[in-house]
């Protein structure tokens, strides 16, 4: 279990921002990290929103009491970055799970380690940088956006930028936890005809279909390939494998039409060699430029075509390992 401790942290350097966060959402790999996925005592956190309250000397178009939003980390250096793709940051992994600058300095002191995806949200403050942070508009409930950061953006981009979803497409989307869900959502936006959710929650594929699904199947009761079979006639043009199980993954690839693309968004190899046109990829974040797709996002959801709040318990920060045993 996770605990609340006093800590020291330095203030920001000439590159950075202090934000005293509001909210930090909840990740898959949050918990993951709490089951064992690093050394040593660390700071985790990397969905988080907050009201900026320092900034360093070099930062510009930011400003204290700016409201912001902390996604993932990237080094704006490297190819990738200066051509507008910061997921396939060259210095990822080192970036965001690192638990330390690039520089290898780490803010914190007393031995624990933070800066994990360049923020370590579970906090009452963090440090950012203008690759990670977002200027969202004060008029919205800024603990609502917190999401948005990493599990929003990760399930919607996926189908919009990824994958790049065409409507009066079918698409099945494997895991209907919050990265799941926002990718129903994402392809209900982009118009695809048949959008299948998959899941071994019922209460969960209740949710998915009134967010958009068409079809649900419960893969723990159905045959998962007879049952697409059955709504489709064949396969799907899509799928989205959220759930990091092996045997999904080779489900993604196997129920496949011809010239259709998977997207595994556990960080696992994509298989190659596919017939008939097939493409399995391995997507991190949802290929998004934070800056430019959460605004979308919150514009979406100001439109009532992106209710990602449905999707949202609030938990006091105390509280924060019975959100996580919840989640």
């Amino acid at each position: 279990p996770l605990k609340i401790e006093r800590l020291e942290m330095e203030g920001p350097r000439d590159d950075e921002v202090l934000v005293r966060l509001v909210a930090s959402g909840i990740c898959h790999t949050d918990i993951d990290f709490c089951d064992g996925g690093a050394s040593g005592p660390i700071v985790l956190g990397h969905e988080g929103s907050g009201v900026v309250e320092r900034i360093g000397k070099a930062m510009k178009g930011i400003k204290p009491s700016d409201h912001v939003v902390l996604s993932d980390q990237s080094c704006g250096r490297c190819r990738p970055c200066r051509r507008g793709h910061p997921a396939g940051c060259q210095r990822f992994w080192e970036a965001n799970f690192g638990f330390a600058r690039l520089d290898g300095t780490n803010a914190l002191r007393g031995g624990v380690r933070g800066h994990f995806f360049g923020q370590s949200s579970f906090a009452t403050h963090a440090l950012a940088t203008m690759r990670n942070l977002v200027k969202v508009p004060k008029s919205l409930p800024l603990e609502l956006l917190a999401p948005l950061g990493c599990g929003m953006q990760t399930g919607a981009g996926t189908v919009m930028n990824s994958l790049a979803v065409r409507a009066g497409s079918s698409i099945a989307v494997f895991g209907t936890g919050s990265v799941g869900l926002a990718a129903v959502m994402a392809a209900c936006i982009v118009k695809a005809k048949t959008i299948i959710a998959v899941d071994i929650n019922n209460r969960r594929l209740k949710l998915a279909c009134e967010l958009g699904a068409t079809h649900s199947i419960n893969n723990r009761r159905s045959d998962l390939a007879a049952s697409i079979k059955a709504i489709t006639g064949g396969g799907v043009d899509y799928i989205v494998e959220s759930t990091a199980d092996h045997e999904m993954e080779q489900f993604a690839a196997e129920l496949l039409n011809p010239g259709g693309k998977a997207a595994l968004l556990s960080g696992a190899s994509a298989p190659g060699g596919l017939p008939g046109g097939r493409q399995v990829l391995s997507v991190i974040q949802g290929d998004a430029v934070p800056q430019k797709f959460i605004p979308k996002l919150i514009k979406l959801y100001q439109d009532g075509r992106f209710p990602f709040d449905r999707l949202v318990k609030f938990y006091d920060f105390t509280k924060i390992n019975r959100a996580i045993a919840d989640s």
